[in-house]
């Protein structure tokens, strides 16, 4: 048996591929009883690169068109190796999955400021059309939330920026900083629904740029306020601290930094949400290669117990837990779905093989949160054990209050800051 054949063997617990090498020689492996898929090697060297690699390699063949697939797709693909080597079971595959893997990189390897920046710039800054081919109305490029899991995107995305704005206990007036503000939806969200001051900072210009038109074109560009600043050069208070899908791109060696941060940045009665992709379980023994290199360069998923050990050391209190186990595979399958239907603007936009990497990369990352080690956290911290109700039932009150005001169109100019007298005080 070949090498290649050997990992393929090893890979699956369930179903079988037949490999057509150069030349028109095919093997098939595999147990069986499962999805059968044809794959075709347009070159000798494929094998071996998936063998030393196999997450990049197989990425990068399928993304240079060396790797094809006969009778299915990527996504067909990935589900039938991650499927039988899912994290809960402890695959036997899943050591030979992680070969490759850089596992002294996320120790070593420092956020400075100008990397930081350029890495962001990296994923983007690429064209605005590009996302709009896939992305919701809102351009919200994070996990949505899904009540029900038939949903559409655009109510999933709506929704998670109500469950966001809820556990940050809100009230009119106060000023919210947002730590990765993206195109600025949230910060928009937040003050259309809560009355709200918000400041967001990002790294990318090209998202400067459209978060402040946004503000702008809502008429509430005096209140809703977007800078290009790295959160660690911030030298103010607020009384709310929102991050979505930034933390990721943090590096294992700044979450002390981090945190920190934020504790400063926070009044002594303040709250934060804090949004992001994580591990289950385990540290992360380094980043997916292919999306290292493709996709998010210098990224790094953290574990429960990453971001609970440097919380703790910057005295906040991790006053909510919440895993969302399963709504970041479906938020990512409307993504493919939508992206796969544009494929033509996309290879327009771009190439064929643009499209191969991005394709890869939302299947690849279905199959992480689907049968992978990746979950999404939202843990939300507090300074003081008394900045919050004593119950949750807060939390739920205010997700359904702003899940009717977030469905009104905004107002043509900037809402009346209602005097602090006006304003209702939390439940105790």
């Amino acid at each position: 048996m070949s090498l290649i054949g050997t990992l393929v063997d090893k890979l699956l617990a369930k179903g079988s591929i037949t490999l057509i090498r150069p030349g028109g020689k095919a093997e098939t492996y595999g147990p069986g009883g499962g999805k059968h898929l044809t794959i075709r090697f347009a070159d000798k060297k494929v094998p071996f690169d998936i063998l030393r690699n196999p997450r990049l390699g197989l990425g990068e063949a399928y993304m240079d068109g060396r790797l094809t697939i006969e009778d299915g797709t990527i996504l067909d693909l990935l589900e039938l190796i991650v499927g039988s080597n899912r994290w809960e079971e402890k695959g036997e595959g899943r050591a030979a999955l992680s070969k490759g893997k850089n596992r002294i990189k996320r120790f070593f390897q420092r956020n400075s400021f100008k990397r930081a920046r350029r890495n962001v710039a990296h994923h983007y800054d690429l064209k605005d059309e590009l996302y709009e081919l896939f992305l919701d109305e809102d351009k919200q490029y994070s996990c949505a939330y899904f009540t029900d899991p038939a949903n559409s995107l655009e109510q999933a995305q709506a929704d998670k920026k109500a469950h966001i704005a809820a556990k940050l206990a809100l009230r009119p007036g106060q000023r919210v900083l947002d730590i990765g503000c993206g195109w600025g939806g949230m910060a928009l969200y937040l003050n259309k629904v809560a009355d709200v001051d918000v400041l967001g900072v990002t790294l990318s210009e090209h998202q400067l740029k459209i978060a402040r038109q946004r503000a702008e074109a809502a008429g509430v560009s005096d209140r809703v306020k977007f800078e290009l600043k790295d959160y660690r050069l911030l030298d103010e208070s607020f009384d709310r601290i929102v991050s979505v899908g930034m933390f990721e791109h943090v590096g294992a060696k700044h979450y002390d930094e981090f945190f920190a941060q934020c504790r400063r940045l926070l009044k002594a009665d303040g709250v934060m949400l804090l949004h992001t992709i994580g591990k289950l379980g385990e540290i992360s023994k380094g980043p997916d290669p292919f999306t290292d290199k493709w996709i998010f360069p210098g990224y790094h998923l953290p574990s429960l117990s990453q971001m609970s050990e440097a919380s703790e050391r910057a005295r906040l209190i991790s006053s909510d837990v919440e895993n969302l186990r399963l709504h970041y595979g479906l938020t990512l399958r409307h993504w493919l779905e939508r992206a796969t239907d544009a494929r033509k603007q996309i290879e327009a936009m771009y190439d064929a093989r643009f499209f191969r990497m991005w394709e890869f990369y939302l299947a690849g990352g279905i199959v992480m949160f689907e049968s992978g080690a990746a979950c999404n956290y939202q843990v939300q911290y507090i300074r003081d054990r008394r900045a919050l109700p004593i119950t949750r039932d807060y939390m739920a009150q205010a997700e359904q209050r702003y899940r009717e005001l977030g469905s009104a169109p905004l107002p043509k100019k900037a809402p009346t800051r209602r005097k602090r007298a006006d304003v209702p005080e939390l439940a105790k």
